[in-house]
């Protein structure tokens, strides 16, 4: 019989990834750290920025570093309806098609074109990690969730250089499976 794969949840809020050349023109100072994250050399920044559209705002969205080559903005489809937006459910980085948004910062405002998404449901790992779980980027998994409001979810596995092992769902799937960060899934090939 297999060994049950266990992963742990990290639930990834809202939250929005900069290029210097966007970052300049929201800030007068240098992106800071206010924590590591899990995702090596990753961090949640110091510096926040209000998301806003025709419709409504949403204030305090964290930045995270360190900055990008490309503007991402990752929300949930409870962030979308409050925005009266439509974003499209995408891996990062997959931003054709997807929705505009203005972000407002200190310093300024931008209104960037193709760069709103809700991020699809992943699970990060670097390549050794893969090889050990006889797992390759890019296939699907099933997170199996075996609590009061358990249930099965599809992601995707993200291998990268810097990949701590973790699964990561945004604030919607979390709330609908009763999951927060730390709980643990069971993860099906």
């Amino acid at each position: 019989m297999e060994e049950k794969i266990i992963g742990k949840v990290a639930i990834s809020n809202r939250h929005v990834h900069l290029t210097q050349e966007i970052y300049d023109k929201l800030f007068a100072e240098p992106l800071s750290i206010k924590r590591p994250l899990n995702q090596i050399g990753e961090f949640a920044a110091f510096q926040t920025v209000t998301l806003k559209t025709a419709k409504a705002e949403i204030p305090n969205v964290r930045l995270i570093g360190p900055l990008r080559a490309y503007n991402q903005v990752e929300i949930s489809r409870s962030d979308a309806y409050t925005l009266g937006l439509n974003p499209p459910v995408r891996q990062s980085g997959d931003l054709e098609d997807s929705e505009t948004i203005t972000i407002i910062g200190p310093k300024g405002e931008v209104t960037l074109k193709d760069a709103c998404i809700q991020a699809e449901r992943h699970v990060h790992m670097n390549a050794k990690k893969a090889e050990e779980l006889g797992l390759k980027h890019e296939d699907i998994v099933h997170l199996i969730v075996d609590n009061d409001k358990g249930g099965v979810m599809d992601a995707f596995v993200k291998v990268t250089k810097n990949g701590f092992f973790e699964i990561h769902l945004d604030r919607d799937d979390a709330n609908a499976f009763l999951l927060n960060t730390g709980d643990e899934v069971i993860i099906e090939k």
